[in-house]
């Protein structure tokens, strides 16, 4: 991507146009090719690379070819056969992610990410420090590009859509001799609000999926514009009372949703999709333990401990069962997570084998129970740095039984953290932050290739 250049302020920018949204441009590509600068210039797609695997991300390069992100790795890989498919360790993509957050802050306290990659941001009370809109979307793509090497888009509207809208407009182009610079900031201007709103496609808008767009269709919609100049009753027969509703008000470019400040994240999972389908009790269990580890394990570098243990599979048949257990107290550690997620696999029907598991941990809330295990541990990093970097097993795998869906004590045993273990996931984490997490594991899910972020969109 060019080096981003100031651009002079539009005439018509009033300063007070307060949600700027910002995306970064293809962030898995651009962060694997800072680690590989071999693959600049290449197509690249980032995501699993097996036959079950699907596209995370594409570099423009790809998507010349038609590729895009959740599309199947294979049909990627036959529209664009020179492509290079990376899978890698999702920690690097968060490493730059928190480094992005820190910029935004930097700016203004009323950050609210939606994914790794994108933000939205209320910039209403930082024009005293910081200028105009304008100005301060031009500032954040430099510290962007000065904190990461990345390169980012950013849309600036009075509203959530609309800065959405504006940052996609912001954003390179795709063509056959390589991506087009874009214009790195939009401004969308209260005066010509509408008309860059309804030029769009209708599919642009959040909550028209394919359904939606087909009954829309159906009825002669096919940009923002035709959805605008709807009757609301046509449109609540086509599509639904509260749906309707919603999209005729977004169409009108009415959009009164806040930026919420990043708190506690609503959950904290991992899931897998298996090159083969998994089959056998013991070896679901086995992959349960891996996951749940990989799942504590953030949750404890974010000081969060959780109540709701969700375990979810998906079939052959692409059917998706998911059974779910609240705790007396919240858990932090992978032997409770484990011991959870295996009583709730023992309640799911896997005859047939599945496709993919999944473990999360929701409910969450800030905890200090890290902090009250390493005061009283019996490992500390002192203890880890003299550790050999080998890979050590221990078990953590739990004796099978048969659990039911109840909340029951004599059913479902002990179902806290313990001291152990706190002591003990104290002395993994210190372990890991010295020599990487691939040197410890638990029992059985030692002999496992790779880590669960490793595999996040199949192998």
């Amino acid at each position: 991507m060019s080096q981003p250049q100031r651009r002079p302020p539009d005439e018509a920018e009033t300063g007070e146009l307060p949600i700027l949204h910002v995306d970064m441009d293809a962030f898995y590509v651009e962060v694997e090719r800072m680690r590989d600068p071999s693959l600049i210039g290449r197509p690249v797609i980032v995501g699993g690379s097996g036959r079950r695997g699907v596209v995370a991300s594409a570099s423009y390069e790809a998507r010349a070819a038609g590729v895009h992100a959740a599309m199947p790795t294979a049909q990627a890989r036959r529209l664009c056969p020179s492509a290079v498919v990376v899978t890698s360790d999702f920690s690097g993509y968060i490493e730059a992610s928190s480094a992005i957050a820190e910029v935004f802050e930097s700016v203004t306290p009323h950050v609210e990410p939606i994914a790794l990659d994108e933000a939205f941001l209320d910039v209403s009370g930082a024009h005293r420090l910081f200028g105009s809109s304008s100005d301060i979307a031009w500032h954040l793509r430099n510290a962007v590009r000065e904190a990461v090497a990345l390169d980012c888009s950013v849309g600036v509207a009075s509203n959530k859509t609309l800065a959405k809208l504006a940052s996609v407009a912001a954003k390179p182009a795709v063509h056959p001799d390589g991506p087009r610079p874009g214009l790195g900031v939009c401004v969308v201007s209260v005066a010509e609000e509408l008309h860059f709103l309804q030029a769009h496609r209708v599919e642009a808008l959040w909550g028209v999926g394919p359904v939606t767009l087909r009954r829309l269709n159906e009825i002669d919609v096919y940009t923002v514009g035709d959805l605008a100049a709807v009757p609301l009753n046509q449109l609540v027969s086509t599509v639904g009372a509260a749906h309707g509703a919603h999209l005729a008000t977004l169409a009108q470019g009415i959009d009164d949703r806040p930026v919420h400040r990043g708190g506690l994240p609503r959950s904290v999972s991992h899931e897998q999709t298996f090159e083969t389908d998994l089959t056998g009790v013991e070896r679901v269990r086995s992959e349960a333990v891996r996951l749940a580890d990989a799942v504590a394990s953030r949750l404890r570098a974010n000081g969060l401990s959780g109540r709701t243990v969700t375990v979810k599979v998906k079939h052959p048949d692409f059917s998706l069962r998911t059974r779910a257990h609240t705790l007396p107290e919240p858990i932090q550690t992978g032997h409770a997570l484990a011991h959870v997620a295996q009583k709730l696999i023992g309640t799911l029907a896997l005859d047939g084998g599945i496709r993919l598991l999944g473990v999360a941990v929701s409910n969450l809330e800030e905890s200090s129970s890290a902090e009250m295990a390493r005061s009283t541990g019996s490992l500390d990093e002192r203890d880890a740095a003299s550790a050999q970097p080998h890979q050590l097993a221990f078990s953590l795998d739990l004796p099978p039984d048969t659990a039911t869906e109840s909340g029951d004590e004599a059913v479902w045993g002990p179902t806290g953290d313990t001291e152990l273990d706190l002591r003990l996931a104290d002395a993994l984490d210190a372990i890991r932050d010295r020599f990487g997490r691939s040197v410890i594991a638990h029992g059985s899910a030692a002999l496992r290739d790779g880590t669960p972020g490793e595999r996040r969109w199949g192998r």
